[in-house]
């Protein structure tokens, strides 16, 4: 019966990841770490694919996802051009917490603030992490909620696959 239930899950994920892809990166109002307002529909990388990422302070698997592949940015960088942006979506109360870790772990790549949540409910976020892969016309190409290790070796898949 478990087995069933899982595999019930894991079809309406699927289903639910479908749906983004496809559509337009929506256009809402946030702020980066130092407090200047973004607007998300201009998000741009000059042709190049963007990776957005939604994460937060207390979430394990968000931290390690963007610890690993800070590890391997640089290279995906020379190679393909690609733009990391991670989007903290921690609250009021966990949000001075955002810059301090960051600068620990010495991210080479911007974070935004969505503090309200704004745009995680227009991406239909429900869970962290959950990275987006964009296309040069701003364009969601791939979506994967939570993450093991190995899920950046798929995503690096698919950012290749829109360099070609």
């Amino acid at each position: 019966m478990i087995v069933g239930v899982a595999l019930g899950l894991s079809f309406v994920q699927k289903a639910k990841v479908d749906e983004t892809e496809g559509k337009q990166v929506p256009s809402v109002s946030i702020k980066d770490i130092d407090g200047k307002t973004i607007n998300t529909g201009e998000l741009s990388n000059d042709g190049k694919p963007i990776i957005i990422s939604f994460w937060a302070t207390w979430c394990k698997p968000c931290k390690l996802e963007l610890n690993t592949i800070s590890e391997v940015y640089p290279d995906w960088q020379d190679e393909t051009g690609v733009k990391l942006i991670a989007v903290s979506i921690d609250d009021e109360r966990t949000k001075n917490m955002v810059k301090p870790y960051i600068n620990a772990v010495g991210w080479d790549f911007d974070v935004l603030m969505d503090v309200n949540g704004d745009f995680k409910r227009a991406l239909g976020v429900n869970n962290v992490p959950h990275t987006f892969l964009v296309n040069k016309d701003m364009k969601i190409v791939y979506s994967h909620s939570g993450f093991v290790p190995g899920d950046e070796d798929l995503l690096y898949e698919h950012i290749e696959e829109l360099v070609k």
